[in-house]
């Protein structure tokens, strides 16, 4: 729950060779705790807003964790992403990893674990994605952000909605003064609703045409580690009519210029995907499906 303060390339269920027992020891973990709270994370995705959400903490045994934390890659490893609308490092390179951090993204992509998160938000629509499309290990340093921004409305092959974002956070005692946090927003407000990027945090959010989030920028000197995965489905999760946008930002309240350089950007982005939607299925940022 909240604390105070706060306002692939692989088939389903696939691991790394060579993975030791990871996969399974991480996914059944998931799986289990999930599971356990299902009913309180049903009540909190129900009452959740203004995006709905809900926040399962402690979701992995302390070793494991640890295991984890341990092996996750030097920052500067990953490939960076700077512009006016974010900075950040991410990576997809799982057999360049040690095995349990591969193994801490794939996990969230096995079939179990597919089937407790849909438990909990009521639905029996969702799938996986073996491309592991915009997933993967992200790392924020000091000044790093992420402006508000819906989501790209589809997968990779611009076939299925995307319907739920899961992010699972790595960075040990994480506080809300550091800054780097998890943010929703609803349209016309002037502040977010904040949830701390704690360690061993998993967060589900549903995506829609109104799922503004975003990520405060981090004001310290170390990293902020995260797992993102994403679950697709033939149709909204929502409901109600079709829709199609790629990711778009705007600016915060207050950011002046800069709030309106990245409105024109959207403008010209989304433009640009009705325009040309080959353009849309060319990202770097997925794996290459395998047998």
């Amino acid at each position: 729950m909240p604390q105070e303060g706060e306002t692939s390339g692989f088939a389903r269920g696939a691991s790394i060779s060579g993975s030791d027992g990871h996969h399974e020891r991480i996914a059944a973990a998931v799986c289990e705790r999930i599971e356990r709270g299902c009913d309180e994370y049903r009540a909190y995705w129900l009452d959740s807003a203004p995006v709905r959400h809900f926040v399962v903490d402690d979701l992995l045994p302390e070793p494991l964790i640890a295991e984890i934390e341990a092996a996750l890659p030097p920052p500067s490893d990953l490939i960076p992403r700077s512009s006016i609308r974010e900075r950040k490092k991410v990576g997809i390179d799982l057999e360049g990893y040690a095995s349990v951090v591969a193994e801490a993204v794939l996990a969230f992509q096995d079939d179990r674990v597919l089937r407790a998160v849909g438990r909990v938000v009521g639905s029996e629509t969702l799938l996986t994605d073996p491309s592991l499309y915009a997933s993967g290990l992200s790392v924020m340093g000091n000044g790093d952000f992420l402006h508000p921004h819906l989501d790209n409305s589809h997968d990779g092959d611009q076939v299925l909605y995307r319907a739920l974002n899961l992010l699972f956070y790595l960075s040990r005692d994480w506080r809300l003064e550091n800054g780097g946090n998890f943010e929703l927003w609803e349209n016309g407000s002037p502040q977010p609703t904040t949830l701390i990027s704690a360690c061993n945090r998993l967060v589900v959010m549903e995506t829609s045409p109104t799922s503004w989030h975003s990520v405060s920028r981090v004001r310290v000197d170390r990293p902020r580690w995260c797992v993102s995965n994403y679950y697709f489905s033939e149709v909204p999760l929502k409901g109600g009519g079709h829709y199609r946008h790629v990711t778009t930002f705007r600016g915060r309240p207050g950011a002046g210029f800069g709030g309106t350089l990245l409105w024109l950007d959207g403008l010209a982005r989304n433009a640009l995907g009705r325009a040309l939607p080959f353009l849309l299925k060319r990202s770097w940022h997925r794996r290459e499906p395998r047998p």
